[in-house]
C-alpha cells in the first residue's frame, strides 16, 4: 500500500508539472539544474552502492558496475531510436510516458530492496516526474498540438508512473538479482541526469547559477541518504 501511495504521488507530481509547464518562465533551467543534481545524486550514492552491496556476495564489483553501463547504453540507444524516428509532438510525448512507466518499476524495484532505498529513490523519481509533466505538455504544444492534446498526455504520462508500481508486485527477485536491477536503473539514471537534464539547464542565461543549482541537487540528495542511513 505505501508503495502504490507513492505512485499516487508520482501521478501528482507529474500532473503539478504540466500544469505548471506554462508559468516556470524563466526560472525553468534553474529548476531542471538542481533535478539533473538530485537524479544523479540517486544514482551515484544510493542505486549504485545499494547494487554492490545487494549483489556482491555472487557478482564482482565489475559484473555490477557492467550492469550500470548497459542501463546508461541501452537508455542512449533507446533515446537514439526515438530522436532519429523524429521525436516530435506524439512520438515525443509517448517516449516520456514510456520512461514513466520504467520510473514507476524503479521504485517498486527499490522498495524491495529496502524502506530506505525506496524512499530515496521515490525522492528522485517525484522530482523527475516533475520536469516530465513539464516537458510533455512543452513538446506536445511546441508541436502545434494544442492545448487539448497536450492535456490527454499529460494525463497518460501521469498515469504510467502508477501502472509501473502495480507492476512490481507480481515480480519476486533474489537479493542478488534485485542489486543488478537497482545497477541497471543507476545507468537509466545517470544517462536521464547527464543527458537529458543538464544539457537542458544549461540553455539557460546564467550556466554557472544552473551548474551551482546541480551541485546544490545532488548534495542534497547526498544528505538525505546519509540520514536515511542512520
Amino acid at each position: 500500500m505505501v508503495v502504490l501511495a507513492i505512485g499516487l504521488v508520482t501521478m501528482a507530481a507529474t500532473l503539478s508539472g504540466g500544469l505548471l509547464a506554462l508559468g516556470v518562465g524563466d526560472r525553468r533551467h534553474l529548476v531542471l539544474g538542481l533535478s539533473a543534481g538530485a537524479v544523479i545524486g540517486v544514482a551515484f550514492f544510493d542505486l549504485m552502492p545499494e547494487s554492490l552491496e545487494l549483489a556482491g556476495a555472487t557478482f564482482g564489483p565489475a559484473q555490477v558496475t557492467a550492469a550500470t553501463a548497459t542501463g546508461f547504453l541501452l537508455y542512449m540507444m533507446i533515446d537514439r531510436v526515438i530522436a532519429s524516428a523524429g521525436h516530435r509532438g506524439a512520438l515525443a510525448a509517448a517516449s516520456l510516458s514510456i520512461h514513466s512507466f520504467f520510473d514507476g518499476v524503479s521504485i517498486g524495484l527499490a522498495f524491495k530492496a529496502s524502506l530506505a532505498v525506496g524512499v530515496i529513490v521515490a525522492a528522485g523519481v517525484v522530482m523527475h516526474d516533475l520536469f516530465d509533466g513539464i516537458n510533455t505538455v512543452t513538446v506536445v504544444l511546441a508541436n502545434d498540438g494544442g492545448v487539448r492534446a497536450a492535456r490527454r498526455w499529460l494525463l497518460i504520462d501521469a498515469a504510467t508512473p502508477l501502472a509501473g508500481v502495480a507492476a512490481t508486485l507480481a515480480i519476486s527477485l533474489g537479493g542478488a538479482t534485485l542489486g543488478l536491477a537497482l545497477a541497471l536503473f543507476g545507468g537509466f539514471f545517470l544517462y536521464i541526469g547527464a543527458s537529458e537534464l543538464m544539457p537542458a539547464s544549461a540553455r539557460g542565461e546564467a550556466p554557472l547559477a544552473t551548474a551551482g543549482m546541480t551541485v546544490l541537487g545532488a548534495s542534497l540528495l547526498y544528505l538525505a541518504v546519509r540520514v536515511a542511513q542512520l
